[in-house]
């Protein structure tokens, strides 16, 4: 038997997974790697976020949107930033704009008024919405950062 025919089979099974079974075409999800680091404070019931939102690539996105989900709530009726809006009373939803493949990071500043004077809180910070793209290593765009009432800044 032939090289050929022993391989057609998986060639045949492989386009039919991209082209589907009916023929039509199916986009392909693009691969990315978006990543968030950076630190949160807390002081005199105040939260200080300083984020950057970057791509690893290997395809650039349009955008991506971190949602930020607070343990205590901060103060109703605040206004956020341009880029950012609230997702309920403990979450804000901020798009990082385009990210390039292996490109420059996005940063945001947030500062919200906390309820109340927390002597602690926990952060969660994790993507929303990556525009369709599969990444494969997600654990550098999730992260749960408990932040205590010292002014100090508690990076991720």
């Amino acid at each position: 038997m032939s090289v050929l025919r022993k391989t057609l089979p998986a060639v045949v099974l492989a386009a039919t997974t991209v082209l589907g079974a009916g023929g039509g075409a199916r986009a392909i999800a693009p691969e990315a790697d978006v990543a968030h680091h950076g630190h949160v404070t807390l002081w005199k019931g105040r939260i200080g976020v300083l984020l950057a939102s970057g791509n690893h690539g290997p395809s650039p996105l349009p955008g991506a949107t971190v949602r930020l989900t607070f343990s205590a709530p901060p103060a109703p009726g605040q206004e956020l930033p341009a880029a950012c809006l609230w997702g309920g009373d403990r979450v804000v939803l901020c798009g990082t704009g385009p990210l390039r493949a292996s490109g420059a990071v996005r940063e945001l500043a947030l500062e919200l008024r906390t309820a109340g004077e927390p002597e602690e809180l926990t952060v969660e910070v994790d993507t929303a919405w990556n525009g369709g793209a599969s990444d494969r290593n997600p654990k550098n765009n999730e992260h749960e950062v408990l932040v205590l009432a010292t002014g100090d800044p508690y990076v991720f």
